[in-house]
């Protein structure tokens, strides 16, 4: 097996018994990616000189080490909308194209004491505002199972970079699902945790009160140990939790007996696919017969999810997105006669068409005369969908769902369509609004393209989750393929 086609679990092993090189992992990756990235098209900036560098420098410390680190040498990817120092931070957009921060996210400087190598930033839909990855401002990603499909999105980038063997795993951001669709329609794991769990600080802001960092894998263990780095109070980040970050890879493997998994009915509508339906609950029967106590439970308010989700996360991003306005930093438009011109400008250029629209509801929403009309009572219902899920949770451990409706959509099948594209998102956005932790875990095919299920958990017991994800993984037989295009 080739260094790149292995798991993290696997190469951080082969390092720490000082059996192969990181060197010799970050070339295989760059020769995977030069192979196949002219075809997927997954980052937006490659860092190879400095990888191998790095990479090099990390062969002649690994001989003095005792303790290696974890990550020590692993090479991963980062969604370009958190901030790296010295590297182009760009969030796929014409706005800050050319910027590059003088400061790592929290994130960053946490892999960065566990010795791992910046493999790359990767592609998004501008500013994470999508679904597909289309709204990039520099090219669409591709699916890496169909060229011809879509990867999801927001991370779609990442996740292909993952899915592809372009990179060992990466980092995305998830405001209404941009880690679980697109780590769904990719074939890979992503977690998004609970708001507070991982730090947000240097994390380009579109929603503040939804966003979170999390990790796309191949495997739930590599998610778990790169949750172990990433997790953790941050003096910088007043929203960040102070709890104690534990073991996650502990959680793994432990029996679930007795264990009880909540059926949403509102999650598996008639109209849902029903080779996903089946496969999903073909699952669930086979956690069934491992112990776990299955029984059906109601989320009824899940049904104003898209709506609220769309009231309060384009607010945000208008309050968020009005500092790129061409005086400090950023893209600025070369003509203007005024102030005014200018920041108008600057604005109508720079931003793509996505952007422009959640701008223009955000800013419409929080006007005098519609803020009670619509942000208020958005709010208002968040809250009864947060009841929602603390109400099921007295009763239940863990949720499963879909992750989403139907498999990656062809490109450009959607993007005419606003409406359609948003409501890919209906069985991820409610996460988000309840502030849970949430797992995608692929556990089947459908027309040769990977099905996502979906677990839910209750607020910052993501270790109950990985261990569910952990069965689901081990009982569905899904394996990652690894294509030559």
């Amino acid at each position: 097996m080739r260094l790149w086609e292995r798991s993290l679990k696997e190469l951080s092993e082969l390092v720490r018994k000082k059996e192969v090189k990181p060197s010799e992992i970050v070339s295989s990756f760059i020769d995977r990616k030069n192979q196949v990235d002219s075809k997927i098209k997954a980052f937006v900036s490659y860092t190879d000189e400095l990888s191998l560098e790095e990479a090099k420098k990390k062969d002649e410390e690994i001989v003095k080490l005792d303790n290696i680190p974890s990550l020590y040498g692993m090479p991963i990817a980062i969604k370009d909308n958190i901030s790296t120092k010295g590297i182009r931070t760009t969030c796929s957009s014409k706005m800050l194209e050319n910027f590059t921060p003088v400061y790592d996210a929290t994130v960053i400087e946490k892999l960065k004491s566990q010795g791992y190598i910046i493999f790359g930033k990767t592609n998004l839909d501008e500013f994470a505002m999508g679904s597909s990855t289309e709204n990039s401002a520099f090219f669409t990603t591709k699916n890496p199972w169909d060229l011809e499909r879509v990867p999801g999105g927001s991370s779609g980038g990442s996740a292909a970079a993952v899915a592809s063997g372009q990179a060992l795993a990466s980092l995305g951001s998830d405001t209404g699902g941009s880690i679980r669709q697109p780590a769904a329609f990719c074939g890979v794991v992503g977690l998004k945790p609970t708001y507070g769990r991982v730090s947000r600080y240097g994390l380009v802001a579109f929603a503040s009160s939804l966003d979170q960092i999390g990790p796309i894998t191949r495997t739930v263990e590599d998610t778990a140990i790169l949750m172990n780095v990433i997790s953790g109070k941050d003096s910088r980040d007043s929203t960040s939790k102070d709890i104690p970050v534990e073991d996650f890879t502990q959680f793994l493997n432990r029996d679930i007996k007795g264990l009880k998994i909540g059926i949403p009915k509102e999650y598996f509508p008639e109209d849902l696919d029903n080779h996903i339906r089946e496969r999903i609950l073909n699952v669930v029967k086979q956690l069934e017969k491992e112990g776990a106590v299955v029984e059906e439970i109601s989320l009824p308010y899940t049904k104003y999810a898209i709506e609220t989700y769309y009231i309060i996360a384009p607010s945000e991003a208008s309050s968020n997105l009005a500092r790129f306005d061409g005086v400090r930093y950023g893209y600025r438009t070369k003509e203007y006669s005024d102030l005014e011109e200018m920041y108008s400008k600057t604005r109508d250029e720079g931003f793509g068409p996505e952007v422009k629209r959640r701008i223009m509801i955000g800013t419409y929403v929080l006007s005098s005369g519609y803020y009670d009309a619509y942000y208020l009572k958005a709010q208002k219902v968040r809250t009864l969908i947060y009841k929602d899920f603390m109400n099921a949770f007295e009763n239940v451990d863990v949720i499963i769902t879909p992750t989403t409706p139907d498999v990656a959509f062809k490109i450009g099948e959607k993007s005419s369509d606003p409406i359609q594209m948003y409501l890919s998102d209906i069985f991820t956005v409610s996460v988000n609004l309840a502030t849970v932790p949430a797992i995608n875990v692929p556990c089947g095919l459908k027309d040769n393209l990977p099905i996502g299920l979906q677990i839910i958990g209750k607020p910052f017991d993501e270790g109950t989750i990985l261990n569910v994800a952990k069965k689901v993984e081990d009982l569905s037989g899904f394996k990652l393929k690894f294509f030559n295009y």
